[in-house]
């Protein structure tokens, strides 16, 4: 109850904080998402995974526009291990990405590198289960980088472009600063820094926490 009580107080202090004298909120703030191991499946992989023709199911939309959590879930089998309840995320892409933590190659058995979304050449593989058959990926898994969705008018603001690299600044008692953080703007994204939950527990870091932005 103490702890519930303590990160309410703390979370309308940042929200206080987010805000300027005229009460716009300071884009420098930046709201921070933090990601659990999960996939992204190819309409192919769906297929053989679910079935032919197989639809997800919406569960929870994300900030991203577009983007939400499904209720299928996978198990993810390497030469060590296994992972089950690995949630899918949709909608469904061109090729199948799976997202894990440091940690989780251990319990597989691989060695995903640290990636940007989409940058799969090279990457590790992994054999994916799921209810109606499996389905082994020679390539495909990462670990994501940390980076920031941003709108347009954000960056433009902050003096930043889509690809530039910037550093970031946590408050609190396991505060710091994380370096090489890649600015991603488009007009489809929402402001947004997402780190993987190895990051996030380093730094004492949950949803909606907030972030400085500090521009090399």
């Amino acid at each position: 109850m103490i702890e519930r009580i303590v990160a309410e107080l703390l979370a309308q202090g940042q929200a206080a904080a987010a805000a300027t004298p005229t009460g716009a909120r300071d884009p420098a703030l930046i709201p921070v998402g933090v990601s659990n191991r999960h996939i992204h499946l190819s309409r192919p992989d769906m297929d053989v995974l679910f079935g032919p023709g197989a639809s997800l199911t919406r569960m929870k939309a994300m900030k991203q526009p577009g983007q939400y959590a499904a209720k299928e879930t996978v198990t993810l089998r390497g030469p060590r291990g296994e992972i089950g309840k690995v949630r899918v995320l949709g909608p469904l892409r061109k090729d199948t990405q799976i997202e894990v933590s440091v940690a989780d190659g251990f319990v597989l058995g691989i060695k995903p590198p640290m990636r940007m979304s989409g940058k799969l050449d090279g990457s590790a593989g992994i054999t994916v289960v799921g209810p109606k058959g499996s389905v082994t990926k020679e390539s495909g898994v990462i670990v994501a980088m940390r980076h920031i969705h941003m709108r347009p008018e954000d960056a433009q603001r902050l003096n930043v472009k889509n690809g530039e690299t910037v550093d970031v600044l946590v408050d609190g008692p396991r505060g710091g600063v994380m370096h090489n953080v890649a600015v991603r703007s488009d007009e489809v994204s929402e402001t947004e820094m997402h780190i993987d939950i190895e990051e996030a527990n380093a730094f004492g870091l949950k949803n909606d926490a907030l972030v400085r932005l500090r521009k090399l």
